[in-house]
C-alpha cells in the first residue's frame, strides 16, 4: 500500500532533502517551507530512514483537515484510519504545535486528539481500555493557519541521531547540518577534507559517510522496525541495498584538528562507533599553523563563535587568522558556519556564496570561499 509521507527538515534544507530523496529513486517528492512530501510503500518508508542525511525524521501524513473547533478537530481525527497502524496493545502518544490557529492550547489540542484515536480505536477494536505496552507509535500534529496535520513518527529518535556520537563538546553541530555542509562543499569520494576545528568529529565522520556513501542510519534502528505492521523482509533488503551502494574502494580522506585534546579523544571514539576511523587523521594543531598542501582540498568548519566561547573579540581574532588561513586556489574550497553578520569583514573578504541556515536555534550564515583572489 501507498501513503503519504512527510520529511521534517532545517529550515534552508528543503532543496537538499528533496534532491536525495529523488536520487534514492522516491516518487512525488514536493519541497516546502521546512519540509518535503513523498509518496510510496514501506520499502520507501525504510530507504528514507536509513538514507537520508539532510532530514530531520520521516512522518506518515495520516490525515489533513481544517479544524477551528475542538469538535472539528475531534471528529477530524477519529475519521482518520488509526487502526491500519495501531495495534490493540501499542502506545501511541500525542505530541505537537499550533501556530496562528484559534486551537492555541497544546495540552488541550493533545488530550482532544488522544480521546479521539481512543475512540476510533475502542470502535474497530471492540476494547474499553488500552494497556499501551506494546510499540511506540508517535502521533504528531502540527495546526497551522486552522489547518491541522496529523502525523505518525517512523523515525524514533531524529535522523541526525546516526549512532556515534555518544559524547559531544559543547555547542556541537547538528549531523544534518555537518552533511549538508560537506554536500554543498561538494565533497565526493576522491577528496581530501580537512576541519580545523574538528570538536567531536563531526563534519569529518559526516564528510567521510558522504564520500563513501554510507548511508547514515546503518547503524541505528527505528520506530517503524518494532511496529506489528512492519515487514523485516523489507527493512532487510533495504539495509542490503544500502550496504551494496557503499564506494569501498574510494580514495577519500579526512583531517580533524583542534587544541582540545578531549575533543581529540571525542572524535577518535566517534570515527571508530561510525566505522570510518581509518579514513580520518586526527591531530591536535592550532588554526595559527594550519598548512594546506597538495594539488586539492576541501576545509569545513564550525569555529567556537561568541555563544560557545563567551569571548566575542576572541572569535573574531579566531575568522581573521582563518582568512590568512585559508588561501583560495584551484582545487581548493572553503566552507564555514557562523553566526556572526560581521563573519566577512573580520575574515577580510566577501564570501562567494552565502546560505542563511539554523544551527540549532541559532540563525546563522553558510560562507563558500572557492575563487581564486
Amino acid at each position: 500500500m501507498e501513503y503519504q509521507y512527510v520529511c521534517p527538515c532545517l529550515l534552508g534544507l528543503e532543496g537538499l532533502v528533496a534532491g536525495e530523496l529523488r536520487a534514492m529513486e522516491i516518487k512525488g517528492v514536493e519541497g516546502q517551507n521546512g519540509k518535503v512530501l513523498f509518496r510510496g510503500g514501506e520499502e520507501v518508508l525504510a530507504r528514507a530512514n536509513l538514507c537520508s542525511r539532510y532530514a530531520e525524521r520521516v512522518q506518515i501524513l495520516v490525515g489533513s483537515f481544517p479544524a477551528r473547533s475542538f469538535e472539528e478537530l475531534f471528529q477530524g481525527v477519529k475519521n482518520l484510519p488509526w487502526e491500519e497502524w495501531i495495534g490493540k496493545k501499542d502506545a501511541f502518544p500525542v505530541k505537537g504545535r499550533a501556530l496562528n490557529s484559534k486551537l492555541s492550547s497544546i495540552p488541550d489540542c493533545q488530550a482532544i486528539i488522544k480521546k479521539a484515536v481512543v475512540e476510533r480505536l475502542k470502535q474497530k477494536y471492540r476494547l474499553t481500555w488500552f494497556e499501551e505496552t506494546g510499540p511506540i507509535h508517535q502521533i504528531q500534529f502540527l495546526i497551522m493557519k486552522d489547518q491541522v496535520n496529523v502525523m505518525l513518527d517512523t523515525s524514533g529518535p531524529g535522523l541526525h541521531k546516526r549512532g556515534y556520537r555518544a559524547n559531544a563538546t559543547q555547542a556541537p553541530i547538528k549531523e544534518t547540518l555537518a552533511a549538508a555542509m560537506c554536500f554543498l562543499s561538494r565533497v565526493r569520494s576522491d577528496s581530501v577534507l580537512a576541519d580545523p576545528f574538528c570538536g567531536s568529529g563531526t563534519i569529518a565522520i559526516e564528510g567521510t559517510l558522504l564520500a563513501l556513501n554510507i548511508a547514515p542510519g546503518l547503524r541505528r534502528r527505528f520506530a517503524a522496525e518494532r511496529w506489528d505492521t512492519a515487514n523485516p523482509i523489507v527493512w532487510r533488503q533495504e539495509r542490503e541495498r544500502a550496504q551494496d551502494l557503499i564506494r569501498r574502494e574510494a580514495s577519500f580522506h579526512a583531517y580533524a584538528y583542534d587544541i582540545d585534546p578531549e575533543a581529540l579523544s571525542l572524535t577518535i571514539d566517534n570515527a571508530k562507533k561510525a566505522g570510518v576511523a581509518n579514513r580520518i587523521t586526527v591531530e591536535h594543531r592550532d588554526i595559527r599553523n594550519f598548512v594546506w598542501d597538495g594539488e586539492r582540498g576541501v576545509v569545513v568548519c564550525n569555529p567556537p563563535y561568541g555563544e560557545r566561547l563567551l569571548d566575542v573579540s576572541r572569535a573574531e581574532e579566531l575568522y581573521e587568522i582563518m582568512g590568512q588561513k585559508f588561501t583560495v586556489k584551484p582545487g581548493f574550497h572553503y566552507t564555514i558556519i557562523s553566526p556572526d553578520s560581521d563573519f566577512e569583514r573580520y575574515y577580510g573578504s566577501k564570501a562567494d556564496k552565502r546560505r542563511k541556515i539554523y544551527n540549532g536555534m541559532i540563525p546563522c550564515q553558510i560562507y563558500q570561499y572557492y575563487k581564486s583572489r
